[in-house]
């Protein structure tokens, strides 16, 4: 039976009523958080974060259970190495943009190489030239989210720590109060600037390098099993005619190549949260953290093996510990936690392991290509040599050829190169730079190859010819340095976790992909602070109350 158009009327005016009892139900917006806390696990791919999931227990199970899981997050660009992956976390911008396309590039004027953070103005408070020499935040071409904090709260705090300069330095911006990365036979170190003393830029970690030396002279560093799991999966290998056996302790055994960085890079970033008071001085602080070991244990044994098993394990433990510390923050903490880059095995292992095709290239194809460039424009040395991670035409002393003999060279490169095995892509800086960035909002899967190295691309820095393997091929490989490597544009290189989480959270997993480039404009939405125009778009938390992110213009 209908009802009357009488009672039809009466409901129709009911549902347009105000309910004015569920409105005075409703909760006030908690505060912001007082305190960010940007966490980037150098080398932690999506992969490795998947397959160890079921057995963290810790910091990284807590994040993964209690926070929002984005599985499928992206280093958007394609040359995925540390110094660019770290540089779009907290700008919100490609590596074509952030003027960093690679950990190094060759200046091709003097043909000296210039390390991506060189910063000749500056000394190294621990008083010698080492590392990757004088550094700091000079070459980083785009402000960050600790810059326009600062701008916005100069009172607020920005410290950043790590075991790689390059961690540290990208993750406290311009100007941020400390960057603090290890050194050998030191502790802490970070730069100073003109007018500036090693005392004053040393103190907040002052204490800490003198408890660390004491520690370190009772007890010397060792790395013993402490997961049996891990064990099970030793082995022996040959790697380019030198064998390689695969366990716990590594036959090179070294402090900087083993979970103990890690370790000592939590405690003194708990050293500068409690000594700055960070998230207690009712405004808003940021605390980034590098955690360098894993990339350092993925180069140097791979991804597969006990030593990343017990990487992994001892990882998550004292992430645990952390986030503990963490929720103490009267203010509330807002963490996120992502990868620079992602990784893959070495690929002995991997054919041994059903991906055949994973093999180290021959660099007969390359001399090839160099004896016909040679003989085609007589030329008196090799015309094509490696460097900022990709081919200069360069002559013997590294500097750029003359034009047009240069593009000359280039171009006929390219078209050789297109036709060596194992070789997927080549093409010269100036094609790339002549097409326009990718959209913004172009899906970071569908990605061709070809935008994927147009978004690591920059003028006068980038090499003269940008190229990439093929899938599970890799040239080079040595027994004692770097036998597993990154720096691809495919997505085991590419594809890296994006996890955030503050004390109290909801889990909640997200499968569609986000990229790196999103979290600075998420967290300044958070904080409320105001951002320049961003290649990154602001995510939707849920948490502290916040408006949902603006909708993005069509």
């Amino acid at each position: 039976m209908f009802p009357s158009r009488r009672a039809l009327a009466l409901s129709l005016s009911l549902l347009a009523t105000p309910l004015p009892a569920l409105a005075q139900t409703a909760q006030p917006a908690p505060a912001a958080p007082k305190l960010i806390v940007t966490i980037v696990v150098d080398q932690f791919s999506a992969n490795l974060f998947n397959q160890y999931r079921s057995r963290f227990t810790g910091g990284l199970k807590t994040l993964a259970d209690q926070g929002l899981v984005h599985a499928n997050g992206f280093q958007t660009h394609g040359v995925t190495e540390t110094c660019p992956g770290h540089s779009t976390v907290l700008s919100g911008m490609h590596p074509a943009t952030t003027g960093i396309p690679a950990n190094d590039w060759v200046d091709a004027r003097t043909g000296q190489e210039v390390y991506c953070l060189a910063a000749p103005r500056n000394t190294l408070a621990h008083g010698r030239n080492t590392d990757n020499g004088p550094v700091g935040p000079d070459q980083l071409e785009v402000t960050t989210l600790a810059d326009w904090l600062k701008d916005q709260s100069p009172q607020s705090r920005v410290f950043a720590v790590s075991g790689k300069d390059r961690g540290a330095i990208n993750l406290n911006g311009h100007k941020g109060d400390g960057a603090y990365w290890f050194t050998e036979g030191f502790g802490l170190t970070t730069y100073v600037e003109p007018g500036q003393t090693a005392e004053a830029r040393l103190a907040p970690v002052a204490a800490f390098n003198a408890r660390l030396i004491e520690t370190l002279k009772a007890q010397p560093p060792a790395w013993t099993y402490a997961f049996e799991d891990c064990r099970a999966l030793e082995g022996d290998w040959t790697i380019r005619d030198a064998a390689f056996h695969s366990t716990v302790p590594p036959a090179n055994y070294a402090l900087d190549s083993s979970p103990q960085l890690d370790e000592m890079t939590l405690e003194a970033a708990e050293h500068l949260l409690e000594t700055q008071a960070l998230g207690r001085r009712g405004v808003t602080d940021m605390l980034g953290v590098s955690l360098s070991a894993t990339d350092r244990i993925g180069h140097g044994y791979g991804t597969q093996g006990p030593e990343m098993c017990e990487q992994m394990h001892r990882l998550d433990a004292a992430l645990g510990a952390f986030l503990t510390r963490l929720s103490d923050v009267p203010g509330g903490a807002l963490v996120v936690l992502t990868a620079d880059h992602g990784g893959s095995d070495f690929v002995e292992r991997l054919a041994a392991r059903g991906y055949p095709q994973a093999h180290r290239v021959d660099p007969e194809g390359l001399r090839g290509v160099n004896a016909q460039l040679r003989q085609r424009f007589d030329l008196s040395a090799d015309p094509l040599q490696s460097g900022g991670s990709g081919l200069l035409v360069a002559d013997a002393e590294h500097r750029a050829l003359p034009e047009p003999l240069r593009t000359q060279v280039a171009e006929a490169a390219v078209e050789l190169l297109r036709r060596t095995p194992d070789l997927a892509f080549a093409e010269t800086r100036e094609r790339l730079l002549a097409e326009p960035l990718p959209a913004s909002t172009l899906n970071p899967e569908m990605l061709t190859l070809r935008e994927r190295m147009r978004l690591s691309t920059v003028a006068d820095r980038s090499p003269d010819i940008a190229f990439a393997w093929a899938p599970n091929a890799v040239a080079g490989g040595r027994v004692g340095g770097t036998i597993a490597g990154h720096g691809t544009p495919w997505d085991y290189d590419r594809r890296v976790p994006i996890l955030f989480w503050w004390p109290g959270a909801a889990g909640q997993e997200r499968f569609l992909p986000i990229r790196t480039i999103d979290i600075a404009p998420t967290l300044a939405h958070v904080m409320g602070v105001q951002t320049p125009q961003l290649e990154g778009r602001c995510i939707d938390l849920g948490g502290f109350g916040t408006a949902p992110c603006a909708t993005p213009a069509p």
